[in-house]
């Protein structure tokens, strides 16, 4: 039974992770946010002291089992041992724990945590792991299905769904995503749980919880016939049959073993609560554990979702070609993130936000210390003050819940004007698009020689009205080089 329920839960929590980050309708995440904001790192950075207490409390009573039901990481591996044992039974032996490993990568996770080595801590982070699996490998997959969906339907006259651009935003996060998937996959392939419990930071802190576990599996060592089947179906290899011992801080929890046994001997509860049975051997009647297991993820969040569609550039007065990513000072981080110190600290590049964009603005970065945390770019669209989606959807901090009115007023960055790109100078046309579309009224025409009134008009930028939303930017004819940009600042401001 603990087997079967553990199951379930975990194919429902994949199920609506998976969803969160597939979405393409951007309405899913008015129901599915939770199911971040309930994973333990982005919850500890984020200092959400419930879910915190949660996760503490259900460790300390069931074991590791957010290991086994609620990280979705954890839950990857398992489905991938699960595929390799319908070919080979019976595969998994005891081993030590490798403590110098398990306890190595934690204090190396830790330290570059205080240190500010942004791309170590993103690369360890199992649930970001995760995300940027999906985003990188599983989302273009699901996109192009969508866009054939959308194709078929509007032959027959059909709108209920809508082609979306489907295209890589960082080559080094894919290539990080897809040598995360193999390297997690091999392991789980051969080992099982391997990386959970050798390599994973936040296992490694459960483990110490999971220690103290009121409910755990124990022997009842007359019971067994040191048949070892326990051991070979304990993907986490904790089992040693031989001298009935469970190493509890690398048990997640999962049933296997209690299912495999057939004499009775596994049982799972409070081993010094538990009076053996005398005449029924089977102890079939569910315990307390068994219910109580069932509140294991009932944590439950909301958050309001709108759908917004990419604006087109509009004007013709240049060759349509690629944009080049302008060059800045100080990237731009999105609003809501208050500074660019607080977004890499709270950051662990788990790619919901960049899933999410509707505007297509956000980008892992490809420096080197920021590695794979989200940056603003605006060769697809802009960074438009109605849309607060990113601040939604973020389970760590980094980017705190902010207001359309909110957004409109905040201060991520400022226009700066490029006279040698601008084309009203190098190809004598007229143009002002930049000051036609700014939200913020920040951008004049003004004529380009002060003391002739009939000289070209070229923009001005009001930097204390400017809120950098990249409009300007996007809908620049000038290419391959806008002749406006978005320079970033530092902290974040209110006008």
């Amino acid at each position: 039974m603990l087997r079967k329920i553990r199951i379930t839960l975990a194919a429902i929590m994949m199920v609506l992770v998976t969803l969160l980050f597939l979405d393409v309708s951007g309405v899913l995440h008015h129901y599915l946010a939770w199911t971040a904001r309930i994973q333990f790192l982005p919850a500890l950075l984020a200092l959400n002291v419930v879910v915190i207490v949660a996760l503490v409390l259900l460790t300390l009573l069931f074991g590791r089992i957010y290991c086994s039901v609620i990280c979705p990481l954890g839950i990857f591996q398992d489905i991938v041992s699960w595929i390799h044992g319908k070919r080979k039974k019976n595969r998994f032996t005891a081993s030590p724990e490798r403590r110098w490993l398990r306890y190595g990568v934690l204090v190396l996770f830790i330290a570059a945590l205080i240190a500010g080595v942004h791309s170590l801590v993103a690369l360890l982070a199992p649930y970001s792991s995760y995300g940027r699996m999906v985003t990188n490998l599983l989302l273009p997959v699901y996109q192009w299905g969508n866009n054939l969906l959308a194709s078929i339907a509007e032959r027959v006259d059909s709108y209920t769904f809508y082609s979306v651009d489907v295209w890589m935003k960082s080559l080094p996060t894919f290539l990080i995503a897809l040598a995360t998937f193999v390297i997690i996959a091999v392991l789980a392939w051969r080992g099982g749980r391997t990386y959970c419990n050798t390599i994973c930071p936040v296992g490694t802190i459960l483990a110490q919880l999971a220690r103290f576990s009121w409910y755990k599996v124990y022997f009842d060592a007359d019971k067994c016939k040191s048949c070892s089947l326990c051991t070979k179906n304990c993907k986490a290899s904790c089992i040693d049959f031989k001298t009935h011992k469970v190493d509890y801080t690398r048990c997640v929890t999962c049933g296997n073993c209690l299912e495999k046994c057939n004499f009775g001997a596994l049982h799972y509860g409070h081993p010094k609560a538990v009076v053996q049975p005398v005449a029924d051997e089977r102890n079939d009647a569910p315990d307390g554990a068994r219910r109580a297991f069932l509140v294991g993820t009932a944590i439950v969040g909301a958050d309001v979702a709108l759908a917004q569609a990419a604006k087109k550039v509009d004007g013709g007065l240049a060759i349509i070609e690629d944009k080049v990513p302008a060059k800045r000072s100080t990237p731009l981080t999105p609003p809501g993130s208050v500074s660019a110190r607080n977004f890499a600290q709270h950051c662990t590049a788990c790619q919901l936000c960049v899933a999410k964009c509707p505007n297509g603005v956000l980008r892992p970065s490809t420096d080197p210390l920021h590695m794979m945390q989200p940056e603003l770019s605006f060769e697809r669209g802009a960074c438009r003050p109605e849309c607060v989606e990113c601040s939604t959807v973020c389970p760590t901090g980094a980017i705190k819940p902010i207001t359309v009115a909110e957004k409109s007023s905040t201060m991520i960055g400022h226009a700066v004007w490029v006279k040698a790109n601008c084309i009203v100078l190098a190809d004598g046309v007229n143009c002002g698009n930049c000051a036609r579309h700014c939200p913020a009224g920040a951008i004049m025409m003004v004529p380009s020689d002060p003391d002739n009134e009939e000289s070209p008009v070229v923009p001005a930028v009001n930097s204390a009205m400017c809120i950098g939303c990249g409009t300007c930017e996007y809908v620049c004819p000038a290419r391959p080089f806008s002749a406006i940009y978005v320079e970033g600042h530092e902290v974040h401001s209110q006008i």
